[in-house]
């Protein structure tokens, strides 16, 4: 049975290319994460139109403080950007904000930002915009071993209780449930490699690796993805 005009109820996105795409035009590489931001509006109302439930973006992973302190300074303040111009588009399209990640080492008026954008948000009961921001999958299964084994520990919880659901509530996408797993991976800029992004959830979701850098990404090219997606035979293993 094939997955013809399903939709994904959760797509996530890895938004690759910002700094290519600047370089191709002679510009720096913040005038890429500029119009990044230009991109992630027009796909999230693009996705909220098309039913998707929840739109995960990869903005800033715990590596990326690798990057240059200047890079870095302005990534930072994107979200503030976004926020101050775009909340009221996105309560007029019913779209609530999310964030998934650590807070640690994020400047105060980043979190500020955006935990007024998620309040201002929270009455919305659309599509979830969530910004997986200072996020790495790596990080996240290790502190819900952790706070497990804490809990085995204080015996709260018998090792022979552990099993996938266990684990999968301590994550930090336990908030998007029921559509926590991923549907529809998507890459842009030609890279096909997960970059430690949601490892967990994205054990059964279909990949789609997109040519086009992100800031060129768009409703167009997002369909496309779609219907690729509802070409898929998702079979979860099995054979059914």
């Amino acid at each position: 049975m094939s997955n013809q005009l399903a939709v994904p109820k959760h797509v996530a996105i890895i938004m690759d290319g910002n700094g290519r795409w600047a370089k191709e035009r002679g510009l720096k590489r913040t005038e890429g994460h500029r119009e990044g931001m230009e991109a992630i509006r027009r796909v999230a109302h693009h996705a909220a139109n098309r039913g998707v439930k929840v739109l995960t973006l990869y903005a800033f992973s715990t590596e990326n403080w690798k990057r240059p302190p200047q890079e870095v300074h302005y990534l930072m303040k994107l979200p503030v950007e976004f926020f101050d111009r775009f909340v009221p588009e996105l309560i007029e399209n019913n779209i609530r904000v999310h964030m998934m990640g650590i807070e640690e080492k994020v400047p105060s008026s980043t979190l500020k930002s955006i935990h007024k954008a998620m309040d201002e948000t929270k009455h919305c009961t659309g599509m979830v915009l969530n910004f997986a921001f200072n996020y790495g999958g790596r990080l996240e299964i290790t502190e819900a071993i952790k706070t497990i084994a804490q809990d085995v520990l204080e015996g709260q919880v018998a090792v022979r209780d552990i099993d996938e659901e266990l684990i999968a509530q301590q994550l930090f996408s336990n908030d998007l449930a029921p559509y926590s797993d991923i549907d529809l991976m998507i890459r842009t800029s030609g890279e096909q490699r997960l970059s430690n992004f949601m490892l967990w959830q994205n054990a059964y979701s279909e990949f789609y690796f997109a040519e086009k850098n992100w800031p060129d990404f768009n409703g167009e090219l997002f369909d496309q993805a779609l219907s690729s997606y509802q070409q898929r035979h998702r079979r979860y293993g099995g054979l059914a």
